[in-house]
């Protein structure tokens, strides 16, 4: 048995390729790879206008997705999310600046942040899984203490919270 491809597909409400270019803008090596358009086919059960985009296919650092322009029926929750693993404090700010920038402010807790489309994103360092590792049990609840109070995850708060 072969190895499937596995593609999230996201469902929005005519955004898709302004969706699919906003992500490829901040993601390195990434690109929109196709767009297709709504034709008169199946009109009647999709009610959108011929011409108008169906769906773009785009990857964000080599990783596929398909943006599809379903209508309003479907929202996003956080119920899933994307997880991106940031190296240093540095790469923390900017996908927290750049993916936060028109979201949602209330839905900011723990590294996860909601997107301008309602898209839920954990914006992680790599650190956090180190830290996170600590075979000290007291000094892993204080960081978890730590991180429940803060939007952003910040690096050096986490690092003096695991140090007591």
């Amino acid at each position: 048995m072969s190895v499937s491809k596995i593609t999230p597909c996201l469902w929005f409400d005519g955004q898709a390729q302004e969706a699919a270019e906003y992500y490829t803008s901040i993601f390195p090596n990434s690109k929109i790879t196709k767009v297709q358009h709504y034709t008169d086919a199946g009109h009647e059960a999709h009610h959108q206008r011929a011409g108008a985009v169906l769906i773009v296919a785009f990857e964000l650092n080599g990783q596929s997705f398909t943006a599809l322009n379903g209508g309003p029926q479907f929202k996003f929750s956080a119920a899933v999310s994307f997880h991106v693993d940031c190296k240093d404090q540095d790469e923390v700010d900017y996908y927290w600046d750049k993916l936060g920038e028109g979201g949602d402010e209330a839905k900011r807790q723990c590294g996860w942040l909601a997107d301008k489309f309602g898209l839920s994103w954990q914006i992680v360092p790599t650190a956090l899984k180190e830290i996170m590792a600590d075979k000290d049990v007291e000094k892993v609840k204080k960081v978890t203490e730590a991180m429940m109070k803060m939007r952003k995850l910040e690096i050096a708060e986490l690092k003096r919270a695991l140090e007591g």
